[in-house]
């Protein structure tokens, strides 16, 4: 379950509304078989997207028990290093250990103006600013170590970071740091340049993923598929345009990505989004390990998405049982 909290034209009233929502819904989500949760970032976004992940998944921690959390991605270079390993560290510690730190480089010059930083400059950036965050954090682990971040991680070493991103150049940035990479597309040869850059720096490749461009990203389940586009289809088409425009801007390969700019447009390229019925839903999740939702997608109000997830729970765990 994904959330980037996209809320267009709403009111401070109806924001709130949306995050107390995605809170609550993390909560429900804990003891239903959810693989993960995923809070997601962005900078000077017109739609309100969410700019602060950790504070949010923070909230969703204090609330769950069980369920991984995952932050992806945190976009580096506009952070502190210090400060994010201190908040990194606390975030471990409330979640007891269950937070996946995705970490990225970003796209949007937009957002590097936002921080009065050279967008020309984003990957020297972002090399200082990781290993000063790796340096701070082993050091945290040192109780001779002063000054030094503390307290200690809740898991041993320190959380757990990955490097996400759909090129070489974050393949190999994630292979000699000895951190798992997180790719956004199967692309043709990032395996194997994560796995030698990780080799050349004298470490063992950690997890790599490469998600097909064939898997949904976010999937809507209704008994009538064309009602249910009819409902949700106007939020899906926001989200979809906003990341492809996001995307073309910046020079950026659009696979796994949705094209289509109206809702007939984008129901027929059953790709990122997809509204389905149960049975359909049952074989995603069975083809691909995990039905993936997106519940308030582009802004989807909280008293039509809860619908929608209902339904996962009621119609199509029953069929994955069988």
């Amino acid at each position: 379950m994904r959330f980037d909290m996209r809320v267009p034209g709403k009111s401070a009233a109806e924001i709130a509304a949306q995050y107390e929502a995605a809170i609550e819904m993390a909560r429900w989500a804990d003891d239903k078989g959810c693989t993960s949760i995923g809070v997601t970032e962005h900078h000077a976004a017109d739609d309100g997207y969410m700019a602060s992940p950790l504070m949010l998944a923070t909230a969703m921690a204090a609330v769950t028990k069980k369920v991984p959390l995952i932050v992806g991605a945190a976009l580096l270079p506009m952070y502190d290093p210090v400060r994010l390993a201190e908040d990194m560290t606390m975030l471990d510690h409330i979640s007891r250990g269950r937070v996946l730190f995705i970490l990225g480089i970003g796209y949007r010059p937009i957002e590097y103006q936002l921080y009065g930083l050279d967008y020309s400059q984003r990957g020297a950036i972002a090399d200082a600013k990781l290993t000063r965050l790796l340096d701070v954090l082993r050091q945290a682990s040192d109780a001779t170590s002063m000054p030094r971040v503390t307290p200690r991680s809740f898991t041993p070493g320190r959380p757990n970071i990955a490097w996400g991103g759909g090129s070489k150049a974050a393949a190999r940035r994630a292979g000699r740091n000895g951190l798992g990479f997180f790719a956004q597309a199967d692309t043709p040869g990032l395996a194997e340049t994560y796995a030698a850059a990780a080799r050349a720096a004298g470490f063992e490749p950690g997890t790599c993923l490469l998600p097909s461009p064939e898997m949904p990203g976010a999937v809507f389940v209704h008994p009538d598929p064309d009602q249910g586009w009819r409902e949700v289809g106007p939020y899906l088409v926001a989200d979809a345009i906003s990341y492809a425009e996001w995307n073309k801007d910046a020079g950026r390969p659009t696979v796994r990505l949705s094209q289509g700019r109206t809702i007939e447009e984008l129901r027929a390229e059953r790709a990122a989004h997809r509204v389905v019925d149960a049975a359909e839903a049952a074989e995603i999740a069975r083809r691909w390990g995990r039905l993936p939702l997106h519940p308030l997608c582009g802004g989807i109000p909280p008293e039509i998405a809860w619908q929608y997830l209902r339904r996962v729970v009621e119609d199509v765990l029953p069929r994955l049982a069988t």
